[in-house]
């Protein structure tokens, strides 16, 4: 997937209302918490650096390539028209809360996500200057049984546990992402967690049937849902992800 690192003029002329707006609203920063000379990144600085990590979040959030890939592209193109309202900070904390936002506002309008066959090349389209196209690709993909059970949680659910279990984020940093309550989020987590144990139960030994009688009750607790990130899923976490 290549992202372009020059914007159209058409595009550029879509954002000088929204720019007017965003200077309005950042007339109440103090002048003291923007550093003397400060230059937000570029926009070739921004694809480079970070194209790789918005498709990997993207695709954790969608589930398959070709959605993945336009979540990304509109991804950039709000950077690009935000880019005057962001100030010194985190900045891959503010990337992270302009994908989940529009993929939330994407999946209000769609109500459901359609699941297509993965590209064997699409991460050879990948901008991005972290690895090898295998390597890219690995990070981005998770065995079919996790993707589906991460595929049939509510786009609410399944964007607190990616950002929680598989990206790293605090529950603090995820409900400042989302702009929803700590306890929101706890909730969230929880019930996705529980969700995605009951889906993959089925690869849990102990769930297994036997066929000799044994001396101890059958049912243990699950170990196969997301406890601890996706260690928890009884999968090794790809390499580069939630780094």
């Amino acid at each position: 997937m290549t992202i372009e690192t020059n914007m159209t003029n058409e595009q550029t002329m879509t954002t000088k209302t929204p720019e007017r707006t965003m200077v309005k609203r950042t007339k109440t920063v103090v002048p003291d918490e923007v550093p003397a000379g400060w230059q937000p990144p570029t926009w070739e600085e921004i694809v480079t650096e970070h194209s790789a990590r918005v498709y990997r979040l993207a695709y954790r959030l969608t589930g398959n390539v070709h959605d993945a890939e336009d979540l990304t592209h509109d991804v950039f193109v709000r950077v690009f028209r935000s880019l005057g309202s962001y100030r010194p900070g985190t900045f891959e904390g503010w990337l992270h809360r302009i994908t989940t936002n529009v993929f939330l506002d994407k999946m209000r309008r769609k109500q459901r996500i359609r699941f297509d066959a993965l590209s064997d090349d699409a991460a050879a389209r990948l901008v991005s200057r972290s690895g090898s196209p295998e390597q890219i690709y690995a990070d981005a993909h998770f065995d079919d049984d996790i993707q589906h059970a991460l595929d049939a949680l509510s786009p609410d659910f399944r964007a607190a546990v990616v950002l929680c279990d598989i990206e790293g984020l605090s529950y603090e940093e995820v409900a400042a992402t989302l702009d929803v309550k700590l306890g929101t989020v706890r909730s969230r987590i929880h019930r996705g967690r529980a969700q995605l144990r009951a889906a993959l139960a089925h690869r849990d030994p102990s769930q297994r049937p036997v066929t000799e009688p044994i001396d101890r009750p059958i049912t243990q607790p699950i170990q196969t849902g997301v406890q601890t990130g996706v260690r928890g899923l009884g999968v090794r976490r790809p390499a580069g992800v939630g780094g």
